[in-house]
């Protein structure tokens, strides 16, 4: 029984955090699984995978619609938790890897808060883990006809908003270290070089940090708030450290204790930076704090 948990959790994980967005209540539902997993009888389960995941799809559902409820109290913009990841993940087929990554991002998180929880249980089932719309269906509770046209309406939403030339793991790569040069710098032209025109700023510092209450639009105006930003840190002894955020390319800022105190993620498009997102709130740094 352990066993079979045990080789299931990483997919378990992977459906609840891309369901939530966040990786703390992802490992709560996962393990509330695994409890039900252990108390239901054993005649009463055909499949063993198709239990565990029927249970996490279903608790997040339900988690879904209280979060939304608490999301629109929230102080300030709300952004996902993040999470450190490999880019050598032992998925196998690079293009199934590039998959699962862009389906990680902070952008195309953001994005499926834009669904209903149904639509977002649907295509991340089909459209990243592959599932039937028979299996689909028995995990929802719904037909198979259902599902499709939740599955047609969630990808067509995701089609128009999402952008059709982002940039490549190495371009995103090459884009951040300049950046992070320029910042370094005090480069302000330099950064702005960087930039899209309408690039956006989200700081989610959870009432806990300091942190704009609102996104920051704007070349110059993104460039001189996070030269303003860095210097403080800089100031203040924070250090920088490049990491693979959420399946790209990003960076970390430690205080003199090595403790995270910032993530910064990034969306690049057409070779600019679109929009930055900047994680303060300390209840959401966890999972990247370096465990001894």
């Amino acid at each position: 029984m352990i066993e079979t948990f045990e080789a299931l959790r990483p997919r378990l994980f992977g459906i609840a955090y891309r369901m939530l967005g966040s990786a703390s209540e992802a490992e709560d539902i996962v393990q509330e699984a695994f409890l039900r997993f252990q108390a239901a009888e054993r005649t009463s389960i055909r499949s063993e995978e198709a239990f565990l995941r029927t249970i996490v799809i279903r608790l997040c559902l339900d988690q879904l619609k209280s979060a939304q409820a608490r999301r629109e109290t929230y102080p300030g913009p709300w952004l996902p938790e993040p999470i450190l990841t490999e880019e050598s993940s032992g998925l196998g087929d690079p293009a199934e890897q590039a998959s699962r990554y862009d389906s990680l991002s902070m952008a195309f998180l953001l994005l499926l808060e834009s669904l209903s929880p149904e639509e977002r249980a649907v295509f991340l089932l089909r459209a990243v883990f592959d599932y039937e719309y028979a299996e689909i269906a028995s995990m929802l509770d719904k037909s198979e006809a259902t599902c499709r046209q939740l599955f047609s309406r969630a990808k067509k939403h995701i089609v128009e908003h999402r952008p059709r030339f982002e940039a490549s793991p190495e371009e995103h790569r090459q884009i951040v270290a300049r950046f992070v040069s320029a910042a370094q710098d005090g480069d302000l032209e330099g950064l702005m070089a960087l930039l899209a025109e309408g690039v956006t700023t989200h700081a989610d510092g959870g009432g806990k940090r300091r942190a704009a209450m609102r996104p920051v639009r704007g070349r110059e105006v993104v460039a001189r708030f996070i030269l303003r930003g860095l210097e403080l840190s800089l100031k203040h002894g924070e250090t920088f450290e490049r990491a693979v955020i959420n399946g790209r390319e990003g960076f970390i800022l430690r205080d003199g204790e090595h403790q995270v105190t910032e993530v910064l993620a990034f969306e690049i498009v057409d070779g600019l930076i679109q929009n930055l997102y900047i994680v303060l709130n300390p209840d959401k740094l966890t999972h990247v704090q370096v465990k001894d």
